[in-house]
């Protein structure tokens, strides 16, 4: 990915990495750029549409009006949805035919992160050829945009900023709590189920979720307890939600409930807990769905796609119910496009990143818990039974920061030492480097019989990439 924008959008520190400033820039950017034939639009002459989401974090509402801002003044109309999810804005763009959909958020980082997630008309990450034109235009202003209009002779670009409009042109700004609405409505169309019978944790982690997961429980009869639904500006994500699984555990036993869910920060993720208040992570939960899709005759191909880190419990798993299974780079952006590429049902990633084509064109939180719950249902079993098949691997990641990323990885003493680690643990485990595609990190992965074997070889291969920089 680029400079500014990686797998999951302009992320960084508020007003440290990402600024105000970039917001508006980037607003300036949209709303002349799906104005010109440069976009491809069809009739790029009329304004263009763009809508809005954010979290809960204290700098959302910063960037939301400094980027609204920047669309209106040239020529767009922002559509605010306000809080709501990510899959819930990219549901809206979809669905209402808009040229483009923003999420501002950082998903499960700490409340200090924010990030900027553009969306293309169908809902789907923005296409990196997008990307690359409004990282010429952040880097170079209109100077940088010089090489993408040359084969445009009616793009005229002033020599100080891009264009505002003027008079009628200049954009409007919607409220439009109705899209968001109609998100939730979509929500309890998809169960076919009742569940008036279940008791169901649910943990918004202080963010996006926090007002329409409960709703949406509620509605299709469940009696819900949750935690994690009292946002406060810096409260996402501290302590609940899906990357702290443990306090919904704790309510799941304490309580004596059927079933928990924990989102994260912009609710594209879910992981769940089973009555026992064991974790049911994503591979778990990649295995549940897609053998149900299988015996229903909708899994295309008979076919789970996957990444690199998914556990290999998940793929015996897979083996042992004659299901087929295809590995992608970590990214649920990644995911999705193989599933687009081979027109597969569905694919995640152990994280809770769960893509349902048929219903999104992204990881939906929510979502995937109803389609749990319809398992459930339909099957009148507990999840620790439906989730059993799968019995994961103990797994130990570490991360060793590096200068140079491919230059250590590329080492012949790192990938001499990986070949070794990888022979001595056969069949029964492996090990997978991988560098971060945000940070300056090389991740060690080990799977093995015990955690103490996963410890010693991620120790022993730590100590070979510190060596060698």
């Amino acid at each position: 990915m680029g400079k500014y924008f990686g797998t999951d959008g302009f992320r960084g520190e508020a007003n440290v990495t990402l600024d105000a400033s970039h917001a508006y820039r980037i607003g300036r950017f949209l709303g002349w750029y799906f104005s010109t034939p440069l976009s491809g639009r069809a009739a790029p002459q009329a304004k263009p549409r763009v809508v809005v989401g954010k979290d809960t974090r204290l700098s959302s509402y910063m960037f939301e009006y400094a980027l609204v801002a920047g669309l209106t003044a040239s020529g767009a109309d922002a559509y605010m949805l306000h809080v709501t999810t990510t899959p819930g804005v990219s549901f809206v763009t979809r669905q209402e035919s808009f040229d483009c959909g923003v999420m501002i958020s950082a998903s499960h980082n700490p409340y200090t992160d924010n990030g900027i997630k553009l969306m293309g008309a169908q809902g789907e990450k923005m296409d990196d050829a997008t990307i690359e034109v409004i990282e010429a235009y952040l880097d170079g202003g209109v100077n940088g945009l010089a090489p993408f209009v040359a084969s445009h002779p009616d793009i005229q670009l002033p020599r100080d900023d891009l264009p505002y409009a003027t008079g009628a042109k200049i954009g409007r700004i919607v409220d439009h709590v109705a899209g968001r609405n109609r998100y939730v409505g979509y929500l309890i169309s998809l169960a076919a189920n009742s569940y008036k019978h279940y008791r169901v944790g649910l943990d918004c982690a202080n963010g996006a979720s926090w007002a329409i997961a409960k709703a949406v429980f509620e509605a299709l009869g469940a009696k819900t307890y949750v935690i994690g639904a009292q946002p406060n500006g810096v409260n996402i994500n501290e302590g609940v939600g899906s990357t702290h699984i443990q306090s919904l555990c704790r309510l799941v036993k304490e309580e004596g409930l059927d079933v928990g869910f924990a989102f994260d920060g912009d609710a594209d993720r879910c992981i769940a807990v089973d009555e026992t208040g064991k974790e049911i992570c994503g591979d778990h939960i990649l295995y549940l769905l897609g053998k149900s899709m299988a015996e229903q005759g909708t899994l295309a191909d008979n076919t789970v796609v996957t990444t690199v880190m998914s556990n290999m419990g998940l793929y015996k798993a897979l083996d042992e119910a004659g299901l087929s299974y295809v590995k992608t780079t970590v990214g649920d952006r990644f995911v999705y496009e193989r599933m687009v590429q081979d027109n597969f049902s569905i694919g995640g990633e152990q994280s809770g990143h769960i893509i349902l084509k048929k219903y999104a064109t992204t990881g939906d939180g929510i979502l995937t818990a109803i389609m749990l719950m319809e398992v459930m249902a339909k099957k009148e079993l507990p999840l620790s039974k439906l989730a059993s098949p799968v019995v994961m691997y103990p797994q130990v990641c570490v991360n060793h920061g590096v200068k140079d990323k491919d230059a250590v990885l590329g080492h012949p003493r790192v990938i001499t030492k990986c070949e070794e680690i990888s022979q001595k643990l056969g069949s029964n485990g492996r090990i997978l480097l991988r560098k971060s595609g945000t940070e300056p990190v090389i991740r060690v992965m080990v799977e093995a019989d015990t955690e103490d074997i996963c410890r010693l070889y991620a120790q022993e291969m730590g100590e070979v990439i510190k060596s060698v920089q």
